[in-house]
C-alpha cells in the first residue's frame, strides 16, 4: 500500500507537495501493477482514487490527479481504502440460524429461503438499504419492491442522515439537491460552517478551502457549532451555541437584514416568494406576504437570540452585516448537525432563506450547500428514490402520473405501482419490533449495505425486540460480521467496492463509475446479483409481479438479441448488468431536469454533474451551477436566475419563516447534561470497514465521552477514567476524554458512534422531524458519574 498520511498533517502541507503523492494512471506498469479509476468507498465527497492491482489483489492506492474533486489528495481513510477489502473475518458463505447458531448453507438454499419469505407475505416484506448501495443496486432493489411486489416498503439509511436536507431543498426550490458545487469553495470569500466539522468529516473538501490561505488568498472561515472541533482550530471566528438553537440564530440574521434594509430587494422581488407553516403542517405550507414575514421575524432581535442561543448579540449583528454586503461571496456548508434534528427541515429552509434574502445565490462562491455522509446518499437514495414515498428521478408514488411513468418504463400493468406510501425507517423498524397482533405488520426485513443493529436510534426499542418475537425474520447482506448480522436469521456474504462494477452519486450532483478489478473472497457476491437472483426465484415460484406486461421476467438482460440468464452466477458477467440498469434508470432523469448521460460517458469521465445535456456536436455537457443563466441549460435567456422547478409554478424560490421551538428533550434536574453524538476522522459510520484497517483501528481503537474540564473536576472524574453515561433509554460505561480532540462547553458531552462495543445509540432519542422523519441523534438529556463498582453476585 502507498503509505497513508494523516489528514491533519496533510492540511499543513503546501498543495503542490501533496500532489506529488498522486500516481499517473498506468496499465500495467513494469512491476505488474495495473492502475484503474474508482471513487472512494467512504464519505459523500466523491474523491477519485487510483487503484493498483496485481495478481488479483488491490496492492496500492493513490490520489487521482485527474479527478476534479480531490486533485490527487486523499484523507486518511481514502489512502487506506484498499485495506477495507482484506479484514480477516470477511463473510464468505451464506449462513442460516439453526438452533441459535449461524451455520453455512448453499446459495441455492439461501435464495429459496428469501424468495419464500417474500412470497408468503409480500405486504409484510421490507427492504432496507443505504447510500452505500451503488446506483444499479439501489435501482434494482427499488424496481423489485415497487415494480415487482407492488408495495412501497423500501427505505435507505439516508433517512437517518440526509432526509431533512431533501425536504429543505424541496420546500425551498421544489426540487432536491444543491444548486452549487465544490467549485464554490474555490471562489467564496467567506465560508460559514453550520453545526459541521468538515476538518474531520470532509477533510479533502475542507483543505480545498484552507489551501487558499497558503496561496496568499484572503478567505474567512466562520464556524458555528455546539462544541469546539478541529474545524474550530482553523476558524477566524468560532461561535458556540446551545443545542437546537440554530433556528433562532438564522432568524436573528434574517431579522437584521430586514430591519437594516440590507437584504437584496431586487433579487427578492424578481425571484422569491414567502412561506409559513400551515395548520396541517404540510411540507409546502402556505403563502405569506413580505409584510407578514417581516412581522413574524420582528421578535428575533439580537438580544433575544443571544438569550436563546448563548451567541452574543454583537456576533449575530456581525453575521448579518456579512450577509448584507454585496462585495463578497458567501458559501454555507452543513451536514448532519442540521439534518439529525427534530426541526431539520426548518433549519435547512431557514439557511436557504438567508442566502436568498441577501442575494448570496447564483454566483460561483455564493451558495448554500448541504454535504452528505455516504458515497451515494445523493445518487442512490435521493436520485434513484430508494425511499418509501419516491420513484426514480424525483417522481413520487403519491402522484398518479408519476406512477404511470414508472409503469411505462418498467413495462408493467397499470396499477402495479402502489399509491400507498410505505413506512419510513423508524416506523418500519418499530413495526418489525412489534408483535403482529399489536400492529407489527412487517415480518421480514432484508438489510443490505448498512448496519441498523448499531445505527438506529434507541436500538432497545427499534431493533432488539424483533429478535425475540416469533415469526420475525431478519436477512442481512454484508461483508463483515456486524451488530446486524450477528442478530440476523440469514446472512448473505457480499462483494465490496472494486470487487464489483459500480456507480455512485456524490454531494455535488456528480455521478461516477468504476469497473470490477478483483474477485471477492469465497462465495461473496454482488448485492445487485443477489436482488436479481431472488427476483428470479420469485418468478420461478409463479409470483405474478416478477413478470412484465409481455410475460417476460422483470429483470431481463440481453446480449446480441438473446437473453442472458444473469441470475445464474456463472453467467452473471456475460453482460454488464450495471450498464443495462443505469441506461433504463436514466429514462426517469429528465422529468425534473436531472438529466443523466449514457453509461458510456461515465466510463470515460471522473464523474459528471447533472443535468448532463447533449450538445449539438454530440458531446455531453455537465452543469456546475443550477438555476443560473449561462451555466444551467434549462434557464431561459435573459432570466439571470430562474427557479424553474418551483412548486408554485412561478419560477420563484420560497423564503420560509419557522419559529424557534424548544427541543423534545433537554437537560433537567435528573439528567442535567446535553449528550451530542457524531463521528471522528479515522472511522466511517459504524466502523465495520475502518475498524478492519489496522492503521485506523490503532489510531482510534474505541469510543469515549468528551467532558469539559470544569464538569470533570466538579464530578471528580479524571482523564481516561471509565465513567457511566445514562439517559432515559439506557446506560453505557466508557472512558472520559478531557481537553481531547474536541471540547464541549460546560454542561455538554460528546460520544462518537463508530464503536459497536460501546453502542451510544442505546441512549439516543428516536424523536424525529415531522416532514423528513429523520431522527434527532444530536442531542438528548443525559447524566454522567464516576462508575460505581457493582457488587459481586
Amino acid at each position: 500500500m502507498v503509505a497513508a498520511i494523516a489528514a491533519a498533517d496533510e492540511l499543513a502541507r503546501p498543495a503542490k507537495r501533496r500532489l506529488a503523492v498522486a500516481a499517473e494512471e498506468k496499465a500495467p506498469t513494469p512491476d505488474g501493477v495495473r492502475w484503474d479509476k474508482a471513487p472512494c468507498r467512504f464519505c459523500g465527497t466523491g474523491c477519485h482514487v487510483q487503484v493498483g492491482t496485481r495478481n488479483g489483489r488491490v496492492v496500492a492506492i493513490a490520489g487521482d490527479r485527474k479527478a476534479e474533486v480531490n486533485k490527487g489528495l486523499l484523507c486518511v481513510k481514502g489512502y487506506h481504502v484498499g485495506l477495507a477489502l482484506y479484514g480477516s473475518d470477511r463473510l464468505t458463505k451464506p449462513l442460516l440460524r439453526k438452533n441459535g447458531k449461524l451455520e453455512p448453507i448453499s446459495w441455492e438454499q439461501a435464495l429459496d429461503i428469501v424468495a419464500k419469505r417474500i412470497a408468503q407475505n409480500p405486504a409484510g416484506f421490507a427492504f432496507y438499504g443505504s447510500g452505500q448501495w451503488t446506483i444499479p443496486e439501489g435501482y434494482a432493489a427499488l424496481k423489485l419492491v415497487k415494480g415487482g411486489l407492488g408495495t412501497n416498503q423500501i427505505e435507505a439509511n439516508a433517512r437517518l442522515c440526509m432526509s431533512s436536507a431533501v425536504t429543505g431543498f424541496m420546500a425551498t426550490y421544489g426540487v432536491d439537491e444543491p444548486a452549487g458545487c465544490y467549485d464554490d469553495l474555490d471562489r467564496c470569500d467567506v465560508l460559514i460552517t453550520w453545526g459541521n466539522n468538515p476538518a474531520e468529516m470532509h477533510p479533502v473538501l475542507f483543505s480545498r478551502f484552507i489551501d487558499r490561505r497558503t496561496r496568499g488568498e484572503k478567505v474567512t472561515l466562520i464556524e458555528m457549532g455546539t462544541r469546539r472541533t478541529r474545524t474550530s482550530q482553523f476558524a477566524d471566528k468560532s461561535l458556540t451555541f446551545k443545542p437546537h438553537t440554530d433556528l433562532a440564530i438564522a432568524n436573528g440574521i434574517a431579522h437584521l437584514l430586514l430591519t437594516n434594509g440590507t437584504f437584496d430587494k431586487d433579487f427578492v422581488e424578481k425571484h422569491c416568494g414567502f412561506r409559513g407553516e400551515d395548520e396541517k403542517k404540510t411540507l409546502y405550507g402556505k403563502a405569506i406576504t413580505f409584510e407578514e414575514y417581516k412581522a413574524r421575524m420582528a421578535e428575533y432581535t439580537p438580544e433575544k437570540v443571544e438569550q436563546i442561543s448563548g451567541v452574543p448579540a454583537k456576533e449575530i449583528r456581525a453575521l448579518a452585516d456579512l450577509f448584507g454586503r454585496r462585495d463578497i461571496r458567501i458559501t454555507s456548508l452543513w451536514c448532519m448537525g442540521f439534518n439529525q434534528h427534530t426541526k431539520g427541515t426548518a433549519i435547512n429552509a431557514l439557511v436557504h432563506g438567508i442566502h436568498l434574502l441577501s442575494g448570496h445565490f447564483g454566483k460561483p462562491g455564493d451558495a448554500p450547500t448541504s454535504l452528505t455522509g455516504q458515497p451515494s446518499a445523493c445518487g442512490t437514495v435521493r436520485e434513484v428514490g430508494t425511499l418509501c414515498h419516491l420513484l426514480p428521478g424525483g417522481l413520487a408514488v403519491a402522484n398518479a402520473d408519476d406512477r404511470k411513468e414508472a409503469e411505462h418504463v418498467w413495462n408493467v400493468p397499470p396499477g402495479r405501482v402502489s399509491d400507498k406510501i410505505g413506512y419510513h425507517t423508524v416506523e418500519m423498524f418499530r413495526r418489525f419490533s412489534t408483535p403482529k397482533d399489536k400492529g407489527g405488520d412487517i415480518d421480514t426485513v432484508w438489510v443490505q449495505t448498512t448496519n441498523p443493529g448499531q445505527s438506529l436510534p434507541n436500538v432497545h426499542a427499534l431493533f432488539e425486540p424483533s429478535r425475540k418475537i416469533e415469526g420475525k425474520f431478519l436477512i442481512a447482506s454484508d461483508v463483515y460480521p456486524t451488530a446486524t448480522t450477528r442478530a440476523a436469521d440469514l446472512v448473505l456474504p457480499s462483494a465490496l467496492w472494486v470487487e464489483k462494477n459500480g456507480m455512485f452519486g456524490n454531494s455535488e450532483r456528480r455521478t461516477q463509475q468504476w469497473f470490477k478489478m478483483v474477485d471477492p473472497p469465497g462465495e461473496a457476491r454482488a448485492d445487485v446479483w443477489q436482488i436479481i437472483a431472488v427476483a428470479r426465484r420469485l418468478f420461478e415460484l409463479g409470483f405474478a409481479g416478477m413478470k412484465d406486461k409481455d410475460g417476460q421476467f422483470l429483470f431481463r438482460f440481453t446480449k446480441d438479441g438473446k437473453e442472458v440468464p444473469v441470475w445464474d452466477h456463472r453467467r452473471f458477467f456475460e453482460t454488464n448488468v450495471d450498464e443495462a440498469l443505469f441506461d433504463e434508470y436514466r429514462h426517469f432523469s429528465t422529468h425534473h431536469r436531472k438529466d443523466l448521460a449514457p453509461y458510456s460517458e461515465y466510463v470515460k469521465a471522473r464523474g459528471l454533474r447533472w443535468p448532463v445535456v447533449k450538445q449539438p456536436d454530440g458531446t455531453w455537457q455537465e452543469t456546475k451551477f443550477r438555476f443560473s443563466e449561462g451555466e444551467d441549460p434549462y434557464v431561459q435567456k435573459g432570466k439571470g436566475v430562474q427557479f424553474y422547478q418551483s412548486f408554485t409554478k412561478d419560477d420563484r424560490a420560497q423564503i420560509w419563516f419557522h419559529a424557534y421551538e424548544p427541543p423534545p428533550e433537554g437537560p433537567d434536574g435528573d439528567y442535567p447534561f446535553w449528550l451530542c453524538t457524531g463521528r471522528v476522522i479515522e472511522h466511517w459510520h459504524t466502523g465495520t470497514l475502518t475498524m478492519r484497517i489496522p492503521q485506523l483501528q490503532r489510531a482510534m481503537p474505541e469510543a469515549y465521552v468528551e467532558l469539559h474540564r470544569a464538569d470533570a473536576q466538579r464530578l471528580g472524574i479524571h482523564d481516561g477514567e471509565v465513567v457511566t453515561l445514562e439517559t432515559r433509554r439506557g446506560r453505557l460505561d466508557l472512558p472520559a476524554w478531557i481537553d481531547g480532540r474536541g471540547s464541549p462547553p460546560e454542561g455538554s458531552l460528546f460520544v462518537p458512534f463508530f464503536d459497536e462495543r460501546l453502542l451510544v445509540n442505546e441512549l439516543t432519542l428516536e424523536a424525529h422531524d415531522p416532514f423528513s422523519k429523520q431522527p434527532d441523534y444530536k442531542k438528548c438529556a443525559a447524566r454522567v458519574r464516576k462508575r460505581v463498582a457493582r457488587p459481586t453476585p
